[in-house]
Order: C-alpha cells, then sequence, then structure tokens
C-alpha cells in the first residue's frame, strides 16, 4: 500500500505568529503515516531608513531578511546597530512597524550615513554571513570608534562548571525551538549564570539581532558583564554583532567558523564551541575562564 499526501491539503498551512502547521507524512519503522506538524514560521521583512543629513532627505529600504515574524522593531535596531548605521539609540527618532513584514526606521536630523550604504539594496537570507580580511578589518575599524563606550572587560573570570550550565539553561527557554525544532536562539546572561533575556528566530543572526535589539532600547549597550549563549554554531557575523554589542564571552552548542575565531582573537572576545554534555573548546581569550573541578 502507498500512502501519500493529498495535493489540496499538503499546501495548507494553518496557525499564526511564529508557529504554524503543515500536513506531513511521516515515516516511522517501515509504516507511513500522514499527520499535521509544526513548523517555524519564515517571511521577508523589509527595513526601511530614513533621515536628513548634509542638507538632503534620504528614505530607502536598505535590507530584507527572512525572519520569524515577533520583535521585528528589536531586529531591524539591532541589525541598524551591528551594520554601523546607528551608534546607539540617542541616533533614532522613531521607528514603526507597518504591514506585517515592514519596519521603518527614522533617524534624527543630522546622524550621518554612508553613502554606500544607500547605494546598495542588500538581500539578507536566514543563514547569510560576510569574509574575508576586508570584513575584519572593517569591523576593527567600528569598534575603535565605539571604544569610548567600553569599559574594561579583562578582569571578568567565569568558572568552567558555569559554562557548562548554559546550554541547558537557554534549552529551558526555547518554546519555538519545542515547537517545530526548526528555530535558533541566542540569550544573554550575567556572570553569576542568571538569564537576563532570550530570542528565537529561524535565522541565527535575526535572533542576534531581535537580542541586542532590544538591549539597545532599554540603553544598556554596551554589554560589558554579559555572556552570549548561542544555540547553534558561532559564524563571523554573530561574532561582529557580539564585538560591536560590547560582549566578551561567547559561549555556542556548535563549532565556530574559522573567521570567527580570527575575529574573536582580534577583539579579545573569549569565544568558546561544542558547549554542551559538560565539555567545550576555548578558541580565544581562555583567561577569562577558570578550569578545575571545584571552581
Amino acid at each position: 500500500m502507498t500512502t501519500t499526501l493529498n495535493s489540496d491539503d499538503a499546501n495548507a498551512v494553518s496557525g499564526k505568529g511564529n508557529v504554524v502547521e503543515v500536513l506531513a507524512l511521516k515515516f516511522d519503522a517501515g509504516a507511513a503515516q500522514q499527520s499535521r506538524d509544526a513548523i517555524a514560521v519564515e517571511e521577508p521583512l523589509e527595513i526601511f531608513v530614513a533621515g536628513h543629513f548634509e542638507g538632503k532627505d534620504f528614505n530607502q529600504t536598505i535590507a530584507v531578511t527572512m525572519r520569524t515574524p515577533g520583535n521585528d522593531e528589536e531586529l531591524a535596531l539591532g541589525f541598524l546597530f551591528g551594520e554601523g548605521v546607528i551608534g546607539g539609540i540617542a541616533d533614532v527618532d522613531n521607528a514603526w512597524v507597518k504591514d506585517c513584514n515592514f519596519v521603518g526606521v527614522s533617524l534624527r536630523s543630522g546622524v550621518p550615513i554612508e553613502k554606500e550604504l544607500l547605494e546598495r539594496h542588500s538581500f539578507v537570507n536566514s543563514s547569510c554571513g560576510v569574509c574575508g580580511k576586508k570584513s575584519i578589518e572593517s569591523v576593527l575599524s567600528r569598534l575603535s570608534s565605539l571604544a569610548q563606550t567600553r569599559t574594561n572587560a579583562d578582569d571578568i573570570t567565569i568558572s568552567g562548571a558555569l559554562i557548562c550550565k548554559l546550554p541547558d539553561k537557554l534549552r529551558n527557554r526555547q518554546d519555538a525551538f519545542d515547537s517545530t525544532g526548526g528555530s535558533h536562539a541566542a540569550a544573554l546572561f550575567d556572570c553569576d549564570g542568571q538569564l537576563i533575556a532570550v530570542q528565537e528566530d529561524v535565522g541565527r543572526h535575526n535572533a542576534l539581532d531581535k537580542l541586542i535589539g532590544s538591549r539597545l532600547k532599554l540603553s544598556k549597550l554596551p554589554l560589558c558583564n554579559c555572556i552570549l549563549m548561542l544555540s547553534g554554531r558561532a559564524s563571523f557575523e554573530l561574532i561582529q554583532k557580539a564585538a560591536c554589542a560590547g560582549i566578551p564571552i561567547v559561549a555556542s552548542v556548535g563549532a565556530p567558523s574559522s573567521l570567527a575565531v580570527e575575529l574573536a582573537n582580534d577583539c579579545g572576545i573569549t569565544l568558546m564551541g561544542f558547549v554542551r554534555d559538560k565539555r567545550f573548546n576555548i578558541y580565544s581569550a581562555a583567561h577569562r575562564i577558570r578550569l578545575g573541578e571545584n571552581q
């Protein structure tokens, strides 16, 4: 007997918010059965920027990113901060959400914006990134301009035992992942391992943008006394965003990329990967992690 999906029902999607249900043909132990399956929503979000600089008005879409709906304003603010469009919440005059898949951000008059940014229309998908030596140089150049807002994070030390507890603490707050198995998460902890905030999204970089954007709105940047925990791998763009937000310690359940390790070393960020099952690897700035059974 052959089991197939009804062609009409197979395309039907029901639900709302960041999780929907679709029909799926599930195969298990040699048998196939049609059932409904929860999946993470992925929809485009247009990020639009308006402002006035050097006697000229500008109004332009600067990015379209595939994301899970929710916390869209925070996502846009986090993205603009990570890209260097804004240096803080003081640069923002207003932000608004329109038509579900649109966020507009108006900058205060006089806030500069690069001509090159206005000239390009970028499409950012849910797993995008940038790479290359020039990218690292660009990040380091921007960090030098943010240096005056930083506090010294070199005296921060965290026990290895505390780091080992973070994956479970993050996992317990991944509601969308519980429903779908298809979303990423980024969480912020204090140096005592207490959860500060967590965000989920189908895109790894979106989850972090939402997290940083939420702290930006509260004027909590830089995050010099915080630990960032990532549910997946640590890629270059995530370390870039962490560096711009002043986060000194980044831990990820998955592996780091080579460029992520290089950038973390250059920025003095403590980067850990494969943080699971009470083990982890330290790839940079190991002086912040106290190792030993009783620490």
